[in-house]
């Protein structure tokens, strides 16, 4: 007994097959890009937020991103210095809002300057603003200033010359949490703190310090911060890939959309 096959019908089942053998390697190319990515709490650029749900300027933008590329997204909450370290170590695979540094150009591929330039600046205390109304960070060099920065963060060479003074170094307080540096400015235990400009009204604004910590015009560094991709899990041509894209969304105003949704300009 013999089976015929119309023409058709044939070309019909050839095309479904060709088609569930590109959907399964579609597929299976995006199962093997899974990144990790981290974040904290650092708002407005990453949060949990009331609902639960982990969002912010880097981690929507990063998310966007490499929901283009076709890979898969896990976060991981570390704090700054970890992380650092779990990127050199290649257990964290990207690390957004980093300075490129030689020490870290070793273990770290960086995407280049593709987003706008970021504004690390420094708030006072009224007291000390009234006392030491100066337009630089050097400026404060040779005073009784008091300096309050979070550990293993690079904010320029303003903050780099000053740390070169060893009297002034001795009066920096560093610690892994910026909250905790929040309070101690209030309390006057220190004078100053530097910050993201955006990052540190917001959150002034939600521990209720806005009475007593001001933003300042002194501008410690605006060099563009750069995504780091550990040389353990991502190659020159995925973060090739990376900046074109990224670069895409600056260009097309989905990246200021962005900023806007959490850090509306005033």
């Amino acid at each position: 007994m013999k089976i015929l096959i119309g023409r058709s019908a044939l070309s019909r089942s050839c095309l479904t097959l060709v088609l569930v053998v590109l959907t399964s390697w579609s597929n299976l190319a995006a199962a093997h890009c899974e990144k990790t990515l981290r974040w904290d709490e650092d708002p407005p650029f990453s949060m949990q937020m009331p609902n639960g749900d982990i969002a912010g300027i880097d981690v929507e933008l990063n998310r966007t991103v490499l929901d283009r590329m076709g890979c898969n997204v896990t976060l991981h909450k570390l704090p700054w210095a970890r992380a650092l370290r779990e990127l050199e170590l290649g257990r964290l695979d990207i690390l957004p809002g980093a300075f490129q540094r030689p020490e870290r150009a070793k273990y770290a591929h960086f995407s280049g300057a593709v987003l706008p330039a970021s504004h690390n600046i420094l708030f006072m205390n009224e007291e000390a603003l009234a006392k030491w109304p100066v337009s630089r960070l050097v400026d404060l060099r040779d005073t009784e200033f008091r300096l309050g920065a979070q550990i293993s963060v690079y904010y320029g060479s303003d903050f780099q010359e000053v740390m070169n003074d060893p009297e002034f170094a001795a009066r920096v307080t560093s610690l892994a949490k910026r909250e905790n540096l929040w309070r101690m400015l209030d309390r006057g235990r220190i004078d100053g703190v530097i910050a993201n400009e955006h990052t540190g009204a917001y959150e002034i604004r939600q521990l209720g310090l806005g009475r007593r910590i001001k933003a300042t015009k002194v501008v410690v560094s605006h060099e563009p911060a750069e995504v780091a991709f550990s040389k353990e899990s991502n190659d020159l041509d995925f973060v090739g890939d990376y900046a074109e894209v990224l670069q895409h969304l600056v260009s097309d105003g989905s990246y200021e959309r962005i900023v806007q949704r959490y850090a509306p300009a005033e």
